[in-house]
């Protein structure tokens, strides 16, 4: 289970451990903006949102331009949902056009997918193989990748 941390100024950050967040709310460098109901760590409700106490510039998340691609990224944009079937849990990334037959590898030609349906799929179009895809991929913003439900 993971914490979002946002800035001073409510802007999504990152997220952290459960560890983590206690220890930053023992430094006092963040409060607990969202809790999980009544679970107490200690002194502290077990936190869901902290919102550091003083802002921090994030000049760099923004010199980039747009979104480092990776495979992990894949499955957090799509939110670990398989495109091919839908359901939960999509445990690799598949190529929607295979890099043997031209794919590229970036944002808009990868998909989250099951291990069974990326083979099933194998070395076609979504077309050819009759497994049409659920959504189109998408380049994501730093919070569609930050904040994941």
């Amino acid at each position: 289970m993971s914490v979002i941390v946002l800035n001073a100024s409510y802007e999504p950050l990152h997220t952290v451990s459960i560890q983590h967040a206690i220890r930053m709310l023992v430094r006092e460098v963040a409060v607990v903006e969202e809790a999980h109901g009544e679970h107490y760590i200690g002194p502290f409700p077990v936190p869901r949102v902290l919102r550091l106490v003083r802002y921090v510039v994030t000049h760099w998340r923004y010199a980039a331009g747009r979104m480092k691609y990776s495979k992990h990224g894949v499955l957090r944009r799509d939110k670990f949902r398989c495109a091919y079937c839908g359901l939960e849990n999509a445990n690799t990334m598949d190529h929607v056009q295979p890099r043997s037959r031209g794919g590229r590898t970036e944002w808009l030609n990868a998909v989250a997918a099951h291990a069974s349906c990326n083979e099933r799929k194998g070395n076609r179009t979504p077309g050819e193989a009759n497994m049409p895809l659920l959504w189109q991929p998408w380049v994501p913003t730093r919070a569609e990748l930050v904040i994941v439900t």
